[in-house]
């Protein structure tokens, strides 16, 4: 039924895919699947921001970011599930319906937290995930 699946984290929070691993795995094992596991770096390169950072910064950040995220799928994600490593720059929402288009996603797995009032006004990623994007999304709550 699935194909490849995508399953984005925030190595910074353990509740963006403590949740949401086990099941992207599950269904990658279960329909033999490519699991594409993709992390999102601010676009340090926005005149406003970029101006902060050193020359250099967001490549730098980029790579210490990629190597981070081989190591967190080494770590992770059983070896007989062919994986993808995908560090994507921008907005987080953005990247994932890009790339989820890009690479012709089946299943978008993701977690999400318990909506707060704040959550309603401004949308998390999840919930503009979900509402945009051409393929399933599988929302795991914590």
């Amino acid at each position: 039924m699935y194909k490849d699946i995508l399953l984005p984290v925030d190595l910074n929070q353990d509740s963006s895919w403590k949740s949401a691993l086990p099941v992207a795995i599950d269904h990658a094992r279960a329909f033999g699947t490519r699991l594409h596991v993709m992390t999102v770096v601010p676009d340090f390169g926005m005149t406003m921001v970029g101006q902060f950072f050193p020359k250099g910064f967001e490549k730098k950040a980029v790579e210490a970011c990629q190597s981070k995220l081989r190591a967190f799928i080494d770590t992770e994600i059983p070896k007989e599930i062919p994986t993808q490593c995908i560090v994507a720059e921008g907005t987080v929402y953005e990247r994932i319906l890009d790339l989820a288009k890009k690479l012709k996603i089946d299943l978008i797995v993701l977690a999400a937290h318990r909506p707060e009032l704040k959550d309603y006004l401004l949308g998390p990623n999840a919930a503009r995930v979900v509402r945009h994007a051409a393929c399933s999304v599988l929302v795991v709550r914590e």
